[in-house]
């Protein structure tokens, strides 16, 4: 009785098995990655991908759970169900017998650039056997850094002059720098300055009205830019103002205004003329009366 009981027992183990390998046959899955948005991909930004998975319009696939795994340099918000299930069989004639998983993914900020490979995951509800899918994520830096300072600044003539270098290895255009209102810069005339394409490793200028006070200060700027896959991007930077750079420089005193100088010269030189004026006609007057 044993015997019948364990021979039994064998021969259901048999068919599960062979049952699960008929199935697998018999249910042939395909995925692809159709999408990358945007491509390439930027560091420490999202990306949308779109996997479709073809052949669920056999029933005999059962539940199928499809998911991504989260490993470097990809990782999920926690709102985001992952893996996802599907129903096979379901799908109508003359409709096509495939289904479109979206993804958004969050890249690591520290992604190389270049092709980084990821991993999807399917299982089906009639089989264990777990099918995994790779893929490559396309990933290029193309956000822009910049070292800035205070090239000059003249407490006359208020003209307040920042430089700006492009220290990343991506070019960019339409750089715009901005002075946003706070407490210890007051920006005279527009606090915007569009200073045009800056490539890696140059620099450019931005020039400004401004009232600083004799004091340590720090500038916050608004740096907005056109990145090589033609996306807008924003950044913040903090200068330091340290005043006593900017004081007491002989080029200050070079530059004080002219227009004094040449005014007192003006008023000296009409005088002179006048006078000289006066001195001929006085001896016309004196030419004249001898003549009489």
């Amino acid at each position: 009785m044993k015997k019948d009981k364990a021979l039994i027992f064998f021969s259901l183990l048999i068919s599960i098995f062979l049952f699960g390998n008929l199935v697998s046959a018999t249910c042939n899955l395909k995925i692809s990655m159709l999408n990358q948005d945007p491509y390439p991909a930027i560091p420490g930004d999202y990306v949308k991908v779109v996997f479709q998975i073809d052949g669920l319009e056999n029933s005999d696939c059962g539940e199928i759970s499809f998911g991504i795994k989260e490993e470097y340099p990809i990782s999920l918000d926690p709102n985001v169900t992952n893996p996802i299930t599907i129903k096979s069989g379901t799908f109508q004639a003359n409709y096509g017998s495939f289904y479109l998983a979206p993804y958004k993914l969050r890249l690591d900020e520290n992604a190389l650039d270049g092709e980084n490979p990821i991993e999807v995951y399917h299982t089906k509800s009639l089989s264990d056997l777990t099918v995994i899918t790779e893929f490559n994520l396309t990933v290029k830096d193309t956000r822009a850094d910049f070292e800035i300072h205070i090239k000059d600044y003249n407490y006359v003539t208020r003209k307040l002059t920042f430089e700006i270098l492009n220290i990343a290895e991506s070019d960019i255009e339409a750089l715009t720098i901005e002075v946003p209102k706070q407490d210890e810069i007051e920006i005279k005339g527009s606090n915007r300055m569009v200073v045009g394409d800056l490539d890696s490793n140059e620099y450019t200028t931005a020039e400004f009205e401004a009232i600083l006070p004799k004091k340590e200060t720090k500038i916050n700027l608004n740096i907005f830019y056109t990145d090589s896959i033609n996306a807008r991007r924003e950044t913040q930077k903090v200068v330091n103002f340290d005043y006593s750079y900017f004081i007491d420089r002989n080029s200050d005193k070079k530059s004080q205004p002219y227009w004094l100088y040449i005014l007192i010269l003006a008023v000296v030189a009409w005088f002179v003329w006048r006078r000289i004026k006066k001195k001929k006609k006085e001896k016309e007057r004196m030419k004249k009366r001898a003549m009489a």
